[in-house]
């Protein structure tokens, strides 16, 4: 099915597991094919569940190369963000009446999990240019990452301003054991994913994820998507995977993921994105 498919015309790639190697980084492999497909005209669009501030870390290391970055779909599609001229393109965010009623609903599923609620900045405005703190956290979220940046607020002040994802985290359970859990509470309320299964659960609009995103982006700006290619290892990425032309799931992904795609390649330590890409590039 994948044999005679190609050459792409757009580059969509996750951020964690699946364009990074594990140890963070942009391999030199992975970074050549990047250049000579983006001499080709086909450049890379970032779609992670990572917010804007999160971004550079990324960018950064391709930003003096043919392959730097002009766009990235954040927060499981709820942002959609210009890299180069540090602008929030488009928003969709729950608003607090609904971060209540889902707050209840995890207090109900999954009693003693600690909530968080990551907040967009402004459309038109720079990922750094937001009125109140972009991430704040109840006193029982425990991050689930190695650089915290929450500030710790009281329940009252977690749902005071809309936010792109509410989390929820529970130490010792699995991620896919808590959605399976909230989802029947949850119902029609907002989107329920993962992208790490160490109990570590995200909700957002109903029907916003990264696929949404992606076509904000493409129906917006000057991006070639009318044969995109789409790299992803975790069940955020599966409607990504869907709406592309071809869609590849990394070798050590999750299994929900593998089976969403078309393709697999193999892990990211194996520089799985570049071997695939090396098809046309």
């Amino acid at each position: 099915m994948t044999a005679d498919w190609g050459p792409p015309s757009l580059v969509v790639s996750d951020v964690d597991g699946t364009l990074l190697d594990p140890a963070d980084v942009i391999t030199a492999r992975t970074r050549a094919v990047l250049e000579r497909a983006r001499g080709a005209g086909v450049e890379l669009v970032l779609a992670t569940g990572r917010p804007p501030r999160w971004i550079p870390q990324v960018a950064d290391q391709l930003a003096d190369s043919p392959a730097a970055v002009r766009f990235a779909v954040c927060a499981n599609g709820a942002i959609v963000y210009d890299i180069r001229a540090d602008e929030i393109l488009h928003v969709q965010a729950l608003e607090p009446e609904v971060l209540r009623l889902l707050a209840e609903a995890v207090a109900e599923r999954l009693p003693g999990a600690g909530l968080a609620a990551e907040r967009a900045g402004t459309v038109g405005r720079g990922a750094g240019d937001a009125a109140t703190a972009p991430f704040v956290a109840t006193a029982g979220y425990e991050h689930a990452w190695l650089n915290p940046d929450h500030v710790e607020v009281s329940d009252e002040q977690v749902f005071a301003v809309p936010a792109v994802k509410m989390l929820a985290r529970v130490p010792g359970m699995t991620s896919r054991e808590m959605a399976h859990r909230l989802r029947p509470a949850v119902g029609d309320l907002a989107e329920v994913t993962f992208s790490i299964d160490t109990g570590l659960i995200e909700l957002s609009v109903p029907n916003v994820h990264k696929a949404s995103g992606l076509a904000w982006l493409a129906a917006h700006t000057d991006v070639a998507a009318h044969a995109p290619i789409a790299f992803g290892d975790m069940p955020n990425d599966i409607e990504m995977l869907r709406w592309a032309g071809l869609g590849v799931a990394m070798g050590h992904g999750d299994p929900a993921a593998i089976g969403a795609a078309d393709d697999v390649a193999p892990s990211n330590a194996e520089d799985g994105l570049a071997q695939v890409l090396e098809r046309w590039f």
